[in-house]
């Protein structure tokens, strides 16, 4: 169901798809929108190697969980800050893509546990992420992208 990579040799491992997904903060997750169109919007996640599924918060109203609701079917991607060799201009970009379905979580001590591991990639002011997870976890779902197909690759912007 899902496509191979035509260029195999740019093709990243899995482990290093797992890497960038672990260690950027944010990307874009893509849903059927309103009447078939893609919609796409970027948000922050959090990777769990533990269970292999991908996190997101989100408010309880809006547009991509009407879609969601309608379809399931989702896909998240993110890329790195890229690098360029010593002397060449074309920036190389490490990016991953992965297609699966997402459950809507609104179990409030998963959302506050897992709220607080996502936010921890930003900040580590233990206090700060309380107070704040107090105040709008309430107002939180959490979103849970299960993987059905991950794969990454590295273009060389030439």
């Amino acid at each position: 169901m899902f496509r191979e990579l035509i260029r195999k040799n740019k093709q990243l491992p899995m482990e290093e798809c797992i890497r960038l997904l672990e260690r950027e903060k944010r990307g874009v997750l893509s849903v059927n929108g309103d009447g078939g169109y893609p919609y796409g919007m970027p948000m922050n996640h959090w990777y769990n190697k533990e269970d292999g599924k991908l996190y997101f918060h989100c408010g309880k109203v809006g547009h991509r969980l009407d879609a969601l609701r309608r379809d399931a079917r989702a896909s998240f991607c993110t890329y790195d800050e890229g690098y360029r060799e010593p002397g060449n201009w074309p920036l190389n970009v490490k990016s991953v893509i992965v297609f699966g379905t997402v459950r809507i979580l609104e179990d409030q001590e998963r959302v506050a546990e897992i709220t607080a591991k996502l936010s921890r990639k930003f900040v580590q002011d233990e206090e700060y992420i309380r107070s704040e997870i107090e105040k709008y976890g309430k107002a939180t779902l959490l979103l849970e992208l299960t993987p059905e197909h991950i794969c990454g690759k590295l273009v060389e912007e030439s």
